[in-house]
């Protein structure tokens, strides 16, 4: 089965000559394989005539087209076509009674529609998106007999209700005024207000306005949000963004208590909060833009070691060039060289908060993990570093060019990341190491001609993440990487920050909570310990060992290894396994 996709944004007919339509095989042989719309100029392509040679996605100069092909086994199993030459998505996700239903995989695959069909505010119309009027009676009738079709035969019956936890909660203060308090009462309506808040330990930010709160406490505040609805069905994308351990797993066991009488799908890329999270798991795969498929729900344990090999047995199909490994970790001590930027004794008071530190330094091809319990100093001490804040009392070094990616990244200007990556790099991103390293392994080079303003929360974030690490820089601080990209996006950066460290013999610090990615990107890590928002003390850098055993010992969370993929996995909380690493002092397990 053959897709021609057009990319609406990108299609700009009145800056270009017409190259699909011009340069078609078919055309030129008088077959109307591509006809331009008379009122946009933008071209109608016919699947049935293309003949898949790509010359139209190579000569059009906009980036506009895709052109590919699908699994012959998904003949039939269209769940909606948004226009001719539009996205389209294969088969659902499943609500279960008493499961958490997790969803993996990149994002423009489709989760946002496949979750507008299961909340009743989109029906499918089975590829037919010219059709004048689309019923879901009709959908449900091509549906197998199962829990699926069961479930939007209650949707279109009985119709459910439908509670959300929206992916960027960093949004939230741009559409919603006034106090947490406030806010929250408005929308609590099964009267479990101070239930939510003091389990979700928000209770002390009730008098604040949303605008003030950090992107922790603000995904905190959308989580109650959620649970404080009355719904039949609880959506809650990326619940983990700027969450640190301690928090995520408060909202593991919140949200696993949640499923027991109300269906719940959950939207995660912390692979490692997934595990722990979810009873069944979908993996989503396809072409962003182009079309999505899911698969059929798989145990959770199956389903990330499978999306990590990147193979699909079941489909016989491939969704990654090569699997995702987890290595075993070496003493790089001797790789690395001399120091780059060091500290000591550094006292930093905002407020009725205090930061303190010992002596550290970051060394040349070294890269430094920055963890521990949010509001404990960690983007202060970055900033501090990067010149950015002032210190009050000890001592850093200065002579070290800083490149800095903020926690929260935001675009005033209107240019196209084309030219915003010009202004910033100037010619160096475009060829070379670089370009293939960082800039298509992040999958910038796809987005050249978007707006910057229009980006997602994930493409802003991937765009940013090249603009630091093109700088002529001795040392990277990087704030947060992770947030809003997708579990393969965040592999493909911790190995992107990697290889340019070791590269070009530069240094990285780089504060994530994503334990995935530490455990691929750092050599060291700095530990962060105290009371959020209250004090905070940086010990380290220590070795990887010595230092996630500190900060998950201090966090109470052990770690062991998956025997097949080699990949860190959350125990359960008393289990065996969990008890036995306790005794040990063994909180993050290397043995393979």
């Amino acid at each position: 089965m053959r897709v021609a996709v057009l990319r609406e944004d990108n299609c700009q007919p009145k800056k270009c000559n017409d190259e699909c339509h011009s340069f078609c095989p078919p055309v030129r042989n008088g077959q109307e394989c591509i006809i331009l719309d008379e009122k946009s100029g933008k071209p109608h392509i016919s699947e049935s005539l293309c003949i898949g040679c790509g010359i139209c996605i190579n000569k059009c100069p906009h980036d506009a087209l895709i052109i590919t092909q699908l699994p012959s086994e998904l003949d039939g199993e269209m769940i909606h076509k948004y226009s001719m030459n539009g996205f389209r998505l294969f088969r659902l996700p499943c609500p279960s009674k008493s499961s958490v239903v997790g969803i993996l995989g990149p994002n423009g695959m489709g989760k946002s529609t496949a979750l507008k069909i299961l909340a009743g505010s989109l029906t499918p119309n089975l590829g037919a998106y010219d059709a004048e009027e689309v019923w879901l009676e009709d959908a449900i009738e091509g549906l197998p007999k199962g829990e699926l079709r069961d479930y939007l035969t209650l949707v279109s019956e009985e119709g459910i209700k439908v509670a959300v936890k929206p992916q960027y909660v960093d949004h939230l203060p741009k559409m919603v005024t006034g106090t947490v308090g406030v806010l929250l009462n408005k929308v609590d309506e099964m009267g479990k207000f101070d239930h939510f808040t003091k389990s979700l330990a928000i209770d002390h930010l009730l008098e604040r306005n949303l605008g003030e709160l950090s992107g922790g406490e603000l995904q905190r505040v959308a989580i109650c949000a959620a649970l404080l609805r009355d719904a039949d069905v609880y959506f809650f994308d990326e619940p983990s963004s700027y969450l640190d351990i301690h928090e995520r797993m408060r909202i593991v066991k919140i949200i696993q208590e949640l499923s027991k009488t109300k269906r719940v799908i959950v939207i995660e890329h912390d692979i490692a909060v997934l595990d722990v999270l979810a009873d069944l798991v979908h993996i989503v795969y396809g072409e962003k833009g182009a079309f999505g498929i899911f698969t059929p729900a798989r145990p959770t344990r199956t389903a990330i070691n499978v999306y990590l090999d990147g193979f699909l047995p079941e489909q016989n199909v491939r969704i990654r060039d090569k699997p995702i490994k987890f290595l075993t970790h070496t003493d790089r001590s001797d790789e690395t060289g001399m120091p780059i930027i060091q500290w000591g004794g550094v006292e930093k008071s905002l407020g009725d908060f205090k930061l303190t530190t010992g002596e550290g330094a970051v060394r040349q091809s070294e890269v430094v993990g920055v963890v521990g319990p949010n509001g404990t100093g960690k983007t202060t001490m970055v900033k501090l570093l990067a010149g950015e804040m002032e210190y009050d009392e000890g001592w850093v070094t200065s002579d070290a060019r800083i490149s800095y990616k903020p926690q929260h990244v935001s675009v005033e200007h209107k240019l196209s990341v084309q030219a915003w990556l010009d202004a910033e790099l100037g010619m160096r991103w475009r060829s070379g190491e670089f370009n293939v390293n960082v800039v298509r392994a992040m999958g910038v080079d796809k987005l050249l001609l978007k707006r910057a303003k229009k980006l997602s929360g994930g493409e802003l974030q991937a765009v940013s993440i090249v603009i630091c690490l093109g700088r002529d820089a001795d040392i990277y601080l990087l704030d947060e990487p992770s947030a809003h990209l997708d579990a393969n996006s965040r592999m493909e950066c911790a190995k992107a920050i990697r290889r340019t460290m070791e590269s070009n013999e530069k240094s990285a610090f780089v504060i994530d909570h994503d334990v995935y990615f530490i455990d691929i990107l750092a050599d060291s890590l700095l530990v962060f310990e105290g009371e959020g928002g209250k004090q905070g003390r940086a010990e380290g850098p220590f070795d990887l060992r010595t230092g996630m055993n500190r900060f998950l010992g201090s966090v109470d969370v052990t770690f062991r290894r998956d025997h097949d993929s080699k990949r860190p996995r959350i125990n359960k909380s008393e289990s065996r396994k969990d008890r036995e690493q306790r005794e040990k002092g063994d909180y993050y397990s290397f043995n393979f």
